[in-house]
């Protein structure tokens, strides 16, 4: 072995006996202690407080994701309790328009103003449900599309309906022109 490797031997076998001392309870800054060279030191002490600040990094760093991941998950839940919130408020008035049309209903006789105060109630709902984003599909008479529209039954028709939807069965209905309820239909064969 050259100098060098007795050296650094030299080195590392004081920096276990400093480390054995230290687990011990002895202070490394006592009288007593054995005086390491400066050099092997510092390098020892550099990393270990850089390991101690990687490591409290790290601890941080994980209670923080922790915490945003309870905090979204919180925020979540009580997005998904409120979700409909809006809709619903929105919907109210037309739930009190039905209730007065009940009661008018009960002292009227007259069959054409209940009808006509049932269409301006339909009216509104229907309204309300558009200022959402809902849309009604509009199908008769369109060649079929299953992308929109869900075949029920088809029955024999002209040349000139073949292949389109002659009936509808259940309106469908788009949320912002998204599907939402494919339209049950009868298609012409």
């Amino acid at each position: 072995m050259s100098n060098k490797d007795n050296d650094v031997s030299g080195v590392i076998d004081e920096i276990n006996s400093t480390d054995d001392q230290n687990t011990e309870g002895d202070d490394v800054s006592s009288p007593t202690a054995k005086v390491q060279p400066e050099i092997a030191l510092s390098e020892e002490e550099k990393l270990r407080y850089k390991l101690s600040e990687m490591n409290d990094k790290f601890i941080r760093l994980y209670a923080e994701f922790d915490n945003y991941k309870k905090r979204t998950s919180v925020e979540r839940y009580d997005l998904m309790k409120t979700a409909g919130k809006d809709v619903i408020m929105s919907l109210l008035p037309v739930l009190d328009d039905f209730d007065r049309a009940l009661q008018v209903m009960d002292k009227t006789t007259d069959i054409n103003a209940i009808k006509e105060g049932m269409e301006l109630v339909k009216n509104k709902f229907i309204k309300t449900f558009e200022q959402r984003g809902l849309t009604e599909m509009d199908c008769i008479g369109n060649e079929f599309n299953s992308d929109f529209e869900e075949a029920v039954t088809s029955i024999p028709a002209s040349d000139a309906m073949k292949g389109k939807v002659i009936e509808v069965l259940e309106k469908g209905y788009l949320l912002h022109d998204k599907v939402i309820r494919f339209a049950k239909v009868i298609v012409g064969n």
